[in-house]
């Protein structure tokens, strides 16, 4: 037996390489969902657990070489080098090099161990890739640098009240430094790494890669690439797991989180005589989250699943199996002990989510509907099911064109609400990724891991794009509403919203080994840091506009596939 387990341990699963597709690689990872609603690849992926497994997923020999062009070229060996009789499999990882600058103020999101920063900023990335049996390592850093240049940010001559409004509602329960230090920025992470044991569509390991939970494109509320990726444990498949009912994808993880080591700005003032800012723990966070996904066998392209996380510092943290494991306790709070909960200083986030792929209409929907607060007890979702809510509605269509073989022309919308409802007023509830307990919120290296939008925003995003395979040119059109708790809670002028208007063009193109990508974006900020400055007429008015900023916001980068 132990002889028959061996074999198939060594031999069956392992005869493709098994590396990821990193979260947020340009071009390549969104041209295999565009494959989908063509019909071109399986629809049973769910394309909501990320990083994607191409090679297990699709039997592609390369991850980074979809449409199989590269291997064409070299004799279809794809880059690939074996060695021990084909057992070990060793890949230079594609080198990865984005820059990008912003003129007035920070703007981007989903840039990974990229920071909010004005002026000039680079991210570079390499690595390789080797195999052997059921082990697997990948090994690539990333190397970020920033000349975090001084910007405007909230307004020094804003009272001290206002100042401490923005303390208590935001800044004293969630680590979103303004600035990261008064220096250029420069850092080394592991970045996209990996040490795995994999055997068919399992996967465990240790790893610091980025992870995208959810059905979202734009954001997604529990996981995205807005963050660094952060050292976890992690057990995942890589392809769908089918039974009898459906096929099945998900993943479990166990990792840790940094806080950022900056003070967010003027830490130093005080109100009615007591100092605005709390210093935060100096622990660390223990992050135990997953992601689960279900497809119906009875219904084809349609995609049910959850997520779910917790997180408390270290030094709060028990010793029990499920203070390790919290995504085992109930979800209710009737059923935990509302007293019993509240006493652990964890944080908890959930959501639930859909995707309904329909490949001869080439198109899909989605949504991600979540809670950053338990419900006491079923009746409680009935009565409020809009309390501690956020969400997400998207929807994508691809129009081929007949006169052009595999050219189309690509939509999307995608809405993100995380703007607290009325319950506010009338029961206890936090911004979404803030915690009064555990008081660096859900965040990593000072940027939030799930919509990089952050607490009490609102994004509506139109794009439209004329897609060729792995070439695009598109156009982008966006709403984005700063924080619209603070404004509500603090703010109160009508006049006075936060309110960025944003249109850009991007575009991806392959070059055989490399390949490109840029976008630009001119964004007009209407009332910057909620300061309403009214352009008076003669005579003024009530509704007198306010002034605006503009900031122009440019990236470029390319990829080289070796």
């Amino acid at each position: 037996m132990i002889r028959i387990l061996f074999v198939l341990l060594f031999f069956s699963p392992f005869c493709l390489i098994a590396q990821s597709l990193p979260v947020g690689t340009p071009a390549l990872e969104d041209a295999y969902r565009r494959a989908q609603l063509l019909g071109q690849i399986d629809s049973s992926i769910s394309f909501v657990s990320k990083p994607f497994y191409p090679v297990q997923s699709l039997g592609v020999r390369n991850a980074f070489d979809p449409d199989s062009s590269l291997a064409a070229s070299r004799n279809n060996s794809g880059g690939i080098l074996r060695f021990a009789k084909g057992l070990g499999k060793f890949q230079v990882l594609p080198i990865n090099w984005q820059q990008q600058i912003n003129t007035h103020h920070p703007e981007g999101i989903n840039d990974g161990a990229m920071i909010p920063s004005k002026g000039y900023q680079t991210l570079f990335s390499a690595g390789v890739f080797a195999s052997y049996g059921p082990l697997s390592i990948q090994l690539q850093p990333e190397a970020v640098y920033a000349a975090n240049k001084t910007y405007d940010g909230f307004p020094t001559e804003f009272s001290d009240k206002r100042w401490a409004d923005y303390y208590n509602i935001v800044l004293n329960k969630i680590d979103l430094p303004e600035q990261f230090g008064p220096d250029s920025y420069k850092k080394v992470f592991w970045g996209q790494s990996s040490v795995r044991i994999n055997f068919g569509a399992l996967s465990a390991g240790v790893s610091s890669e980025n992870l995208w939970w959810g059905p979202g494109m734009r954001n997604s509320l529990l996981m995205s690439n807005n963050a660094p990726g952060f050292k976890h444990l992690t057990f995942n498949t890589r392809k769908p797991v089918k039974t009898f009912i459906g096929s099945f994808e998900g993943q479990i993880i166990a990792g840790k989180l940094d806080g950022s080591g900056f003070n967010p700005p003027s830490s130093e003032r005080t109100y009615l005589g007591t100092n605005i800012y709390k210093p935060k723990s100096e622990s660390w966070r223990y992050l135990n989250g997953m992601v689960l996904s279900y497809q119906p066998k009875w219904v084809p392209g349609l995609f049910l699943g959850l997520t779910r996380s917790f997180q408390v510092y270290r030094e709060d943290m028990g010793n029990g199996f499920t203070d390790y494991f919290p995504l085992l306790s109930a979800f209710e709070k009737k059923n935990t002990g509302e007293v019993l909960e509240d006493s652990k200083k964890r944080d908890q986030l959930a959501s639930v989510f859909m995707r309904w792929v329909w490949p001869e209409a080439h198109g899909e929907i989605y949504f991600e509907y979540g809670r950053n607060d338990h419900s006491y007890d079923l009746r409680d979702v009935f009565l409020e099911p809009e309390h501690s809510r956020a969400y997400i509605l998207g929807l994508r269509k691809l129009f081929p064109l007949t006169l052009a073989k595999d050219h189309s022309v690509m939509v999307n919308l995608e809405m993100t609400q995380l703007e607290l409802t009325n319950t506010s007023q009338t029961r206890p509830v936090e911004l979404w990724y803030a915690h009064y307990q555990v008081r660096h919120g859900y965040t990593h290296k000072g940027q939030v891991l799930g919509a990089g939008i952050g607490p009490g925003s609102n994004l509506q995003s139109l794009q439209v794009s004329y897609v060729n395979q792995l070439n695009s040119l598109g156009f982008t059109i966006e709403r984005y509403v700063h924080n619209n708790d603070f404004h509500y809670g603090a703010v109160k002028d009508l006049r006075s919203h936060w309110v960025d208007l944003k249109a850009g063009l991007q575009g991806t193109w392959n070059l055989g080994n490399f390949m490109l990508n840029a976008r630009t974006d001119l964004v007009r900020s209407f009332n910057y840091q909620h300061q309403y400055d009214p352009i008076p007429s003669n005579p003024p008015a009530y509704w007198d506009p306010g002034k605006t900023v503009f900031n122009f916001s440019g990236a470029a980068g390319f990829i080289y596939r070796f």
